[in-house]
């Protein structure tokens, strides 16, 4: 029995205006309506959400916004561009009371850390062929988030909302 849930949500699709950089990028039309459905299938399908990590791009913090989901949530700097290797460390530090945690990111990272925890799972190929804006990756966790490599996670779904 799997005892914990990780979501993996990449942003919603984003605008692109002039002379704005890439971290305050906000989203687009189609962003917000896709985050949105987002959350909606969250809610449908998953356990509740206990916990958010984050990244302080505008682009995710309003993909969260858009999702509806209503959980505690930490914005991570480093959730910016960052690794698989540093996405898992963020989740590694995550508290044990915890049993779903959703974490919204970017590209490449998201899918990267996905194929990371479960590289061989049924949805790999697919995930490592298109992870598109506003897709998520759900895995069951068996052990504790500090041993999430260790104790082994298994991709559950791969769901794109459109």
């Amino acid at each position: 029995m799997h005892s914990r849930v990780l979501i993996l949500l990449r942003h919603g699709k984003s605008a692109y205006p002039d002379g704005v950089a890439d971290h305050e990028r906000p989203l687009a039309r189609r962003g917000q309506r896709e985050a949105a459905l987002a959350g909606d299938w969250i809610r449908l399908t998953q356990p509740a959400v206990d916990a958010v990590l984050c990244s302080t791009a505008t682009r995710t913090r309003l993909t969260l916004e858009a999702s509806g989901v209503d959980a505690p949530a930490r914005y991570v700097d480093t959730l910016y561009g960052a690794s698989a290797a540093e996405i898992v460390q963020e989740v590694a530090s995550t508290d044990e009371a915890v049993r779903t945690l959703l974490v919204v990111g970017h590209e490449p990272g998201i899918p990267d850390t996905a194929l990371a925890l479960d590289p061989g799972g049924s949805l790999a190929d697919r995930i490592a062929d298109r992870f598109p804006t506003s897709a998520m990756a759900t895995l069951a966790v068996a052990g504790s988030w500090a041993d999430i490599l260790g104790s082994g996670a298994h991709l559950t779904d791969f769901h794109i909302p459109r």
